[in-house]
């Protein structure tokens, strides 16, 4: 039924909902509210907890217009204890002051904080109360849902409270037969639903935050459900396909191995042999290689794709960023010219005839092609495209990654696919995100590698770092400053590339300093990478566009500006760029105080252990999947309720019940992923 059917919701409102993929009435039943606000009571001021939110009543004792500065109007709450709270407006109109006259009555409901006189908040919903009038409370806990612009809470709220009246019986909600439910899912799904999109006024709100009542576990369950029974129907329609044998003598994989200057790691010989193993099978590979930063994924691509060129195969190896795409093509070429394997090149700026050139010679057959998103564009062709290999695949859009495996499809042949990824995935992510792929971990660095010591600094102690860098440099060491914005931002207090560039210029004369941003020309970026790799620039300073891929083992120091402001897993991939070298390297986490709770955990964390598993443990714990993933906008792993942190002990009862639905009940598997992943599913072959 669509929304449209509901009283009140019209053409307008309906292409605002749809903005939240919220097209029908069953969508309103799933879209679950993000937080609750206790409007039931009223707080005295007296037992005010800064952070905390509340619902006060009170008369205006004072009114203040201040127009020094910031424009704000201050006003004066007191009740009937005679206790004070102050409420502060910097968004308000003439007309608004008039209306706040002492001796008005207010309910008040907003977030408590301290302010420079006492307690106060920051704009408050408020409400003008009749004079001797007493003031209503809600009957429920207020949910506060997920929106757009255009549509507010309270429009929101009773739209979907319409919707909760269609709500159906018990017996035709249950997409799950009552017996088969496990324990862990507790109550139904009715009660649930009903329970949290109205919380009664005795709700533990904590626990309710926590996202641990049962209701919450109850619908977690059926969502990691469904995600997994889609995952798992789409890897029975993987085994189904054919693949081209990619087996072929093995004299380029022998002739590689020999003229490397390293010995590779047993975890590298064990997963390419895994690799080997399934691209000489008919079946599709799917396999995901997850490594720390620095473990040797490049050397086991390269092992699959010669395995792929000896059988008479073309291989597609797609990277998010010109700057990585570049560091694979010149490795590559290193590593199979010589073997007499061209490597040709495909991304954004080849234009021309030198693009026309590339194209005809990758449709001719080009044995291995390496590239950005350039790869998946439409006028792209292949002869005979038989292996896949994305690396990190969660930078890349779905549609895209299915553009390009489709290029290879060839009459009822698919191409097999290799996914490499330097953010370790924690095993209970793993089990639930990807349990359409196999997965191999290469669990070992290099001999030689020495851990980065790691330490957190202040802004003010900025001259310090400044010359501890110079130090450094004079020992014939290099460095990389990263700041996280291009051009200077008033907002945002992070120091921009160009101006630490221009300072660090400036504090240290005699050494040089290069610039390297996103913004820059790609030849631009290539000359300037060129020569801090050859040792002509001591310190580069550049954004996050080195996150991935750099290779420079001479480099020893990382300065890491305004690092309060990234994921843990960006911090660990950026501090991976040092201690690829013999010399003793060191990582610099400049943050602007105060830290907030979350920017302290993540700067302890990266302070204590250069494990990427335990860190990749710590940011999902910390952020959540989909942005762990980078999936919050691809149609994967979208969850609504479930936490794979702090729902991983359902994991195992989740498993079990979905291998009894497919079995036994294919049709309730269709209606379970309409209801919770609905049309991101159509995404789910990527």
């Amino acid at each position: 039924m669509p929304v449209t059917r509901l009283p009140g919701v019209g053409p307008a409102q309906a292409a605002m909902l749809a903005r939240l993929g919220l097209d029908t009435v069953r969508d309103l039943w799933f879209h679950l509210p993000l937080r609750y606000e206790d409007r039931t009571r009223l707080t005295p001021i007296a037992d005010l907890v800064p952070g905390a939110r509340a619902q006060v009543v009170g008369e205006v004792a004072h009114v203040e217009h201040m127009t020094r500065g910031r424009s704000q109007l201050k006003v004066w709450l007191a009740d009937a204890a005679g206790q004070g709270l102050g409420l502060r407006f910097f968004h308000f109109h003439r007309s608004q002051a008039g209306r706040l006259a002492p001796g008005t009555r207010l309910l008040c409901y907003g977030e408590v904080r301290q302010g420079g006189l006492g307690l106060e908040m920051v704009h408050p919903e408020y409400r003008v109360l009749e004079p001797g009038a007493v003031p209503t409370m809600e009957a429920q806990l207020s949910p506060v849902y997920p929106t757009t612009e255009g549509l507010g809470q309270k429009r929101l709220a009773g739209t979907i409270a319409k919707a909760l009246t269609l709500l159906p019986a018990e017996s035709a909600l249950e997409l799950i037969p009552p017996s088969w439910l496990p324990e862990e899912a507790g109550m139904s799904l009715r009660a649930a639903l009903l329970y949290v999109h109205r919380p009664p006024p005795e709700a533990d709100l904590a626990e309710l935050a926590a996202g641990r009542h049962p209701a919450q576990r109850r619908l977690a369950f059926e969502e990691l459900l469904a995600q997994h029974v889609s995952l798992k129907r789409l890897r029975a329609l993987i085994q189904h396909q054919r693949a081209p044998l990619l087996a072929g003598d093995g004299a380029l994989r022998a002739r590689l191995l020999e003229a490397l200057p390293f010995v590779p790691t047993a975890a590298q010989r064990r997963v390419a042999a895994e690799v080997a193993a399934d691209l000489a099978s008919a079946r599709p590979m799917l396999r995901l290689v997850q490594g720390d930063v620095g473990s040797g994924k490049t050397l086991v691509a390269a092992l699959a794709a010669l395995a792929a060129v000896e059988a008479g195969y073309q291989v597609a190896l797609t990277a998010p960023t010109e700057l990585l795409a570049e560091q694979h093509l010149a490795t590559f070429k290193r590593w199979l010219e010589p073997l007499g394997v061209p490597v040709e090149w495909l991304a954004g700026k080849l234009q021309g005839r030198a693009r026309r050139q590339a194209l005809e010679r990758v449709a001719a057959g080009a044995p291995v092609v390496i590239g950005t998103h350039a790869l998946m564009q439409e006028g792209v062709t292949f002869a005979r495209l038989g292996l896949v290999i994305v690396d990190e695949q969660h930078r890349f859009g779905v549609q895209q990654r299915l553009a390009l495996r489709d290029k290879g499809a060839s009459g009822t042949l698919m191409p097999h696919q290799l996914v490499l990824t330097a953010t370790p995935i924690p095993r209970t992510l793993a089990m639930a995100a990807y349990a359409d792929l196999d997965v191999s971990v290469i669990d070992e660095l290099p001999p030689g590698r020495t851990p980065v010591r790691t330490v957190a600094v202040a802004q003010d102690r900025r001259a310090e770092v400044i010359e501890r860098l110079r130090a450094a440099c004079a020992q014939g060491r290099q460095a990389y400053w990263v700041c996280t914005l291009i051009e200077t931002s008033e907002q945002l207090r992070a120091q921009a590339a160009e101006a630490v560039h221009a300072e660090l210029a400036a504090a240290l004369p005699g050494l040089r300093v290069g610039l390297l941003h996103g913004r820059m020309k790609p030849a631009q970026k290539q000359a300037v990478m060129a020569a801090f790799q050859a040792g002509e620039l001591s310190v580069l300073v550049a954004t996050t566009v080195i996150e991935v891929g750099v290779d420079v083992p001479r480099a020893s120091v990382m300065v890491i500006e305004n690092s309060e402001r990234l994921g843990l897993a960006q911090l660990h991939q950026l501090r991976g760029r040092v201690g690829r070298g013999a010399d003793e390297s060191s990582c610099v986490l400049l943050y602007q105080p105060p830290l907030g709770e979350l920017a302290r955990s993540r700067l302890n964390t990266l302070r204590q252990t250069c494990d990427g598993f335990r860190i990749a443990e710590k940011d999902l714990e910390l952020r959540g999947p989909g942005e762990v993933l980078g999936t919050r906008q691809t149609g994967e792993l979208c969850l609504r309720i479930a936490d794979l942190s702090r729902d991983a002990a359902l994991l195992p009862a989740v498993q079990r019940l979905g291998e009894r639905l497919l079995a036994e009940a294919p049709a309730r598997v269709e209606a379970l992923i309409a209801r919770w992943i609905g049309a991101a599913a159509r995404y789910a072959r990527a």
